[in-house]
């Protein structure tokens, strides 16, 4: 009798524990996995909270605003920086894009500093107004204009969205890093067409450090 109930006190407290191991187990599960989906959506929400205040922001200067461009430059060149944003499903899609060799002199692939003076050969930060297609050097490009103190000679520095080699994915095989514009937004040449089929004309493409 005593044999069976220390059995049965046994089995209890197994099963007891084993249930908290568990328990347990998928409560470590769940510390490790939710943070990884809660990092990238915080990060859309703040990409959103952006898009939204720089509409706002720019007001009637932009007057297409369903989708927004945002390069992100306090990345490395390796990684997808140029977001853009759909306002109305909610959906991110993401892309590789170079930054001048003027904001990145020792060609490290990350941006050191912003200008928008002549002759610079660096990106500029702030709000851009996307405008129409033509054919360029690098072919098929998107022009730009600067809404911002900071870029507002992006134009006359010929500062445009375009495709190149150098921003190609297969530069990160061999150098880890991309190659550097003079000051334009060069995507990979795969990419481009839909970037700027997505893009525009009359929308907005904010860059910074975010």
């Amino acid at each position: 009798m005593l044999a069976k109930r220390w059995k049965t006190g046994y089995l209890l407290k197994m099963t007891f524990n084993r249930r908290g191991l568990i328990k347990a187990a998928v409560g470590v599960g769940t510390i490790i996995a939710v943070p990884a989906r809660a990092i990238a959506s915080a990060e859309h929400a703040n990409l959103f909270r952006l898009a939204r205040r720089e509409l706002e922001r720019s007001g009637s200067r932009v007057w297409v605003k369903d989708k927004v461009g945002i390069a992100d430059f306090s990345r490395p060149s390796r990684d997808p920086r140029f977001f853009i944003l759909d306002m109305q499903s909610g959906s991110v899609s993401s892309f590789l894009v170079a930054h001048g060799r003027g904001s990145d002199p020792e060609h490290d692939g990350w941006l050191k500093s912003f200008s928008n003076a002549h002759g610079s050969l660096a990106t500029s930060r702030g709000a851009y107004l996307t405008r129409g297609w033509y054919q360029g050097k690098y072919g098929m490009s998107m022009r730009l204009s600067g809404l911002d103190p900071d870029n507002n000679l992006a134009e006359d520095r010929a500062i445009v969205l375009h495709g190149a080699w150098y921003a190609n994915r297969d530069m990160l095989d061999q150098w880890g890093k991309l190659g550097r514009s003079e000051g334009c937004f060069a995507v990979p040449e795969t990419a481009l067409m839909e970037v700027i089929g997505r893009m525009g004309p009359g929308r907005m493409l904010f860059a910074d450090r975010i």
